[in-house]
């Protein structure tokens, strides 16, 4: 029998990796070609990673990755306090560039998904990624699997955000469950679901 996949709190020196990961694996997701303008994609899919899932994750205390950072997912905790005034500083000026001309889409979209949300406080998955070579290997569920176990243990929900049938198969695996489906602000180019998790909801089988 093989040993289960460690996953760990990413540190500060994990930064650069991790940007990588989630820059490689959002580029396929159909939400990376409708969120940031098609000029110089990529390093703008890499600086969201990196200010996002690095930085903000980082700093908080709930971004997991293996041992490698083949995979990674970022987390916003229940009354997660504000990012410090010199890190609030740099996703105030790098998100807007990062998104450009579709920044106040993107967050007029965000808005839309919150009727879905947990009332009472929740863990929100900003950002889950694997790379390619390492995808079907259980890698996914161990980044996820510390804030699962977690809300399990506290009684508290998790819930986040998909943009693709596929993307909502794959975490009713872990029991979430939709709450409510609509489309992106503006455009109504894609459809938005808000997928919740009750604490104990051990998933599909």
């Amino acid at each position: 029998m093989s040993a289960p996949i460690a996953a760990r709190v990413a540190v500060r020196a994990d930064v650069p990796r991790l940007a990588a990961t989630l820059a490689a694996a959002y580029p396929d997701y159909r939400w990376t070609s409708w969120a940031f303008p098609e000029d110089g994609r990529a390093q703008r899919l890499h600086r969201w990673a990196e200010v996002c899932a690095g930085l903000a994750g980082v700093d908080a205390g709930t971004t997991w990755v293996t041992v490698d950072c083949a995979a990674v997912a970022a987390w916003t905790a229940p009354g997660a306090p504000a990012p410090a005034v010199d890190l609030q500083a740099v996703l105030d000026r790098d998100l807007p560039k990062a998104f450009g001309s579709r920044h106040r889409v993107v967050l007029a979209s965000e808005q839309l998904a919150a009727p879905g949300r947990p009332e009472e406080p929740h863990w929100w998955l900003d950002a889950v990624g694997t790379r390619r070579a390492s995808r079907r290997t259980g890698l996914g569920a161990a980044v996820l699997a510390p804030v699962l176990e977690r809300c399990d243990a506290d009684g508290v929900p998790a819930a986040l955000t998909a943009y693709t049938s596929t993307a909502v198969r794959w975490f009713e695996r872990f029991g979430f469950a939709v709450t409510s489906s609509t489309r992106t602000a503006v455009d109504h180019e894609l459809p938005i679901w808000t997928l919740v998790r009750l604490p104990g909801q051990a998933g599909l089988t």
